[in-house]
């Protein structure tokens, strides 16, 4: 997705024909096919226009084409997994009122154990974040709970990986977010928020997960939140393991 698309929802007068509204969703169903599979990639686009579905205009349809055409030059593209496996490691990000028609913001956060990602998810977050530490506060809780459950699976199938004493690493670029989670002490500024965004301050405490401050530029979850120009996005993809097989 270009970095200048600011997708919004169509004019109130304009209501779009049952086969365009037809093909789109077949469109976005199957773009979330393959986003769901093996192409984080594109996990951020297709969130984007999966959210007029509905009623799709012109604007919707150029950027599910556009992704289309994407996939059809990158189509040889495959998530890699070599070397050895390493420890489970997150990162986490959010877009501070990215969704402009609702003011929420997107929260996403990616998982691997070695050279490329096997869990990620984005999500328009359930409230609307009055800060840009909140909504990435909140997004931490998400990545805390696929955490858990990844940390579990793997100590099932690989104990032999001594991952059970170890915490599982969740790197994040807002250091007040941190802060709020290995400590209440704002307490006025965090009241409001729903007590179930609180859970990874549990977790914190108990020593299941550890958070840690990485630079923004290094943020590897950073492409599942916005668009990013043709560099950054590049690299994103390189992070995330996904390697040409031509």
């Amino acid at each position: 997705m270009a970095t200048h698309t600011k997708l919004q929802k169509a004019e109130l007068d304009y209501k779009a024909t049952k086969e365009d509204v037809k093909w789109y969703q077949r469109a976005v169903g199957s773009l979330m096919y393959a986003m769901l599979g093996t192409r984080p990639d594109i996990a951020y686009a297709v969130s984007v226009v999966s959210r007029f579905a509905a009623n799709p205009d012109q604007s919707h349809k150029a950027a599910v084409t556009r992704i289309l055409r994407y996939l059809r030059k990158t189509v040889n593209y495959v998530l890699v997994f070599k070397g050895t496996l390493s420890d489970l490691a997150g990162y986490t990000d959010a877009d501070w009122a990215g969704d402009l028609s609702t003011r929420r913001s997107t929260s996403g956060f990616i998982f691997s154990v070695g050279s490329a990602v096997i869990s990620w998810s984005l999500k328009l977050q359930p409230s609307v974040a009055l800060s840009t530490c909140e909504a990435e506060y909140i997004g931490q809780t998400n990545a805390t709970k696929e955490a858990i459950w990844l940390k579990r699976l793997l100590d099932e199938v690989r104990p032999e990986l001594g991952l059970q004493a170890q915490a599982t690493v969740i790197y994040c670029d807002n250091q007040g977010a941190i802060a709020l989670a290995k400590n209440p002490q704002f307490h006025a500024r965090t009241k409001h928020i729903d007590i179930q965004h609180h859970f990874v301050r549990e977790k914190v405490n108990e020593g299941l997960v550890q958070l840690k401050y990485i630079d923004t530029n290094e943020q590897v979850a950073d492409g599942l939140t916005k668009a990013l120009d043709k560099a950054r996005f590049e690299r994103f993809r390189r992070d995330i393991g996904l390697e040409s097989m031509v």
